[in-house]
């Protein structure tokens, strides 16, 4: 796999787009693992992302997104679904986690980097994770307006 260097020098000496550079990478997944490949990141890592932090979380929304990512796809072949999340919404997550469940027979999470909150749940419902030595699933700490729940309790 290409590192970001790598990857940007590509996109910079072939005039093409991330998105081509992102759909070769996906399609090279496909042809190594033979199953469906569908990717769930946002961009909040991002600086100056503070003010989009809940459209860039897991939320009802999200749900159209993966049934039409998983429209038409051959479910008995399994799922690799890439995660990059900073979490969102617990019944939203839990709908997508059960969504996904009721479709495919086996379903495995390859999180490349961060998989926080809602994503760790999701990562933790399927039945294989796999992660690089610097990836990291988050705690699952539910949050009122932005202050962990438990802190609430708590006070």
């Amino acid at each position: 796999m290409a590192n970001w260097n790598q990857i940007s020098e590509d996109v910079r000496t072939r005039g093409s787009t991330f998105d081509i550079i992102r759909k070769e990478a996906l399609m090279k997944l496909h042809r190594y693992t033979k199953r469906n490949v569908i990717v769930y990141y946002s961009g909040w890592l991002q600086k100056n992302v503070r003010e989009l932090q809940q459209a860039l979380s897991i939320n009802d929304m999200d749900m159209n997104g993966f049934m039409t990512a998983t429209n038409g796809l051959d479910t008995k072949v399994g799922l690799d679904l890439v995660l990059h999340t900073p979490g969102g919404e617990v019944a939203a997550t839990e709908a997508i986690i059960s969504y996904l469940q009721s479709k495919f027979e086996n379903i495995r999470v390859i999180v490349p980097q961060l998989a926080m909150s809602g994503g760790t749940m999701i990562a933790c419902s399927a039945h294989q994770i796999v992660m690089g030595r610097h990836s990291s699933l988050g705690p699952v700490d539910p949050q009122i307006g932005g202050v962990p729940a438990h802190g609430i309790v708590e006070e």
